[in-house]
């Protein structure tokens, strides 16, 4: 029936998709985001490297009459890093083309960088502050990948560095 071929199609891709995965160990991902204001040069960095490193940095000077910037490293596992290969992989992000998403402004970039397999994107873009301003875009769709893409790495990151610097370790 259609309803199984459609089925066995994409059980075959995602065993290729996996198996793709688990032979390859060139992996690396760096998202920044960040402006230029009145508090100096505030960002944000993530960076996952080939041996598993974790590197995280925050900087901000808001509130704060101290300039202290945040850094974490840690080591995630293979099985971290393949779920980060997923979540890439599953996005499609790797077909979308940034030449239409609005271009970095006074409100600040993002850039995000990935090497998985043999394919090695970039992108950079203005800060998007809503879907309000994916949907006002000339590419609605592509930036609208992008947008999401990055909340998931950033929720994902974040619950990472979270869950291995706690200070009150859960009961």
């Amino acid at each position: 029936t259609g309803a199984a071929a459609t089925h066995t199609k994409a059980r075959a891709h995602r065993c290729r998709t996996m198996a793709a995965m688990e032979t390859n160990d060139d992996f690396y991902c760096r998202y920044y985001t960040g402006h230029k204001g009145k508090f100096g040069h505030e960002f944000m960095e993530f960076e996952i490297q080939p041996n598993g490193k974790l590197r995280y940095a925050n900087d901000s000077g808001y509130k704060s009459d101290r300039r202290d910037m945040i850094r974490k490293e840690v080591t995630i596992s293979p099985a971290i890093v393949d779920e980060l290969k997923r979540i890439i992989n599953e996005s499609e992000i790797t077909q979308e083309d940034d030449n239409q998403w609005p271009e970095p402004d006074r409100g600040g970039r993002q850039e995000l960088e990935i090497k998985i397999g043999s394919e090695h994107i970039s992108f950079t873009c203005a800060k998007i502050g809503s879907l309000l301003d994916v949907q006002d875009s000339p590419d609605p769709d592509g930036l609208r990948i992008f947008y999401y893409l990055v909340q998931d790495l950033k929720c994902f990151i974040f619950s990472l560095i979270s869950l291995h610097f706690k200070i009150k370790p859960i009961p």
